[in-house]
């Protein structure tokens, strides 16, 4: 039996889990990534807990995977910068964790382990051409291509969080303006609610959630209060969805995908979130595109990206190029 660490890194929280050659999930363990600032704390905390999922073990793996969040070249172990953690750019971590560890290392843009996952046992097995996109801290996205991962001339294709929503608008921590991830990204999703809060929008049963506590707030509260009936929950997940729509829409029209998979903590918003998108994309896309693309939550949820990393991990080192 073979093992394998797969690594969902995340600008909110770090997550680790140890996979057998089935990729089941036989150990788990996660941290809060904003508990390690600067690149070199993070890394600490990186090897620090891989060496604890081995001393499990009594052995080493086989592969790690890594997914992180932000522009990276697979082939070279290096990560060119993450958008929502300060500090990483132009980090060799491939190189870094395989000197310290004495394991072969393989790192990609997190939505491309997503795929990954999602191609090999979830909704997108038996699929030729899928986007999939991951909404939480940042917006994030993966192309499957003819049945393959695409990842683009310099391994940076599938960034559908920063395709711009609009011609003016905010500016985005990619250095864009008006990005798609400016407005349906966990803390902006928080600061329009506060915002909308603060103008006095009917809001009983958030208030209540929160008790006036603003620093209570979270998408996971707001999809609680939603689920509740709340009028501005309903109001502001009506607009994330439009958003997220008005964006696909473009996608679906110029690359005709036959379905789009949505995972991430913002998409906990469940179905109503999923009806506004789907909505916006009949509106706005192409009559035939429209029709044919389906809009669906990830079926691997929160493990995608560890089993992904996993999946990476075996394939890279088989001298596979998914």
């Amino acid at each position: 039996m073979s093992y394998y660490i797969g690594i969902d890194l995340g600008a909110t929280r770090t997550k680790f889990g140890l996979l057998n050659d089935e990729f089941k999930l036989l150990r788990y363990a996660e941290f809060n990534t904003p508990e390690f600032p600067g690149k070199k704390l993070l890394i600490q905390a990186l090897e620090k807990q891989i060496l604890h999922l081995r001393e499990k073990i009594k052995f080493k793996p086989k592969a790690i995977g890594i997914g992180v969040p932000g522009l990276v070249n697979p082939e070279k172990g290096l990560v060119y910068y993450l958008v929502n953690i300060p500090g990483w750019e132009n980090v060799y971590l491939k190189r870094r964790l395989e000197n310290s560890l004495g394991v072969p290392v393989f790192i990609d843009n997190d939505v491309n382990v997503m795929a990954l996952a999602e191609l090999y046992f979830g909704r997108a097995k038996g699929k030729k051409n899928v986007l999939c996109i991951t909404l939480g801290t940042g917006v994030g996205g993966g192309l499957i291509l003819e049945g393959k991962l695409y990842r683009g001339t310099s391994f940076s294709a599938g960034e559908v969080g920063h395709i711009p929503l609009n011609e003016e608008g905010p500016s985005c921590n990619c250095g864009g303006k008006a990005c798609l991830e400016r407005y349906v990204g966990n803390r902006y999703i928080v600061e329009e609610t506060i915002e909308k809060l603060k103008k006095g929008w009917s809001s009983p049963i958030l208030s209540d959630l929160i008790k006036n506590d603003f620093s209570q707030l979270n998408p996971e509260i707001l999809s609680m209060a939603l689920k509740k009936g709340d009028p501005l929950a309903e109001a502001i997940w009506q607009n994330v969805g439009r958003r997220i729509g008005i964006v696909l829409a473009g996608v679906v029209n110029l690359l005709n995908p036959e379905m789009v998979i949505i995972g991430g903590g913002v998409a906990g918003a469940g179905e109503f979130l999923f009806k506004a998108i789907r909505q916006t994309v009949k509106e706005r896309a192409m009559r035939i595109p429209a029709e044919k693309v389906k809009i669906v939550p990830a079926k691997l949820k929160n493990d995608a990206g560890i089993i992904g990393a996993g999946i990476l991990a075996r394939e890279m080192l088989k001298g596979g190029k998914r």
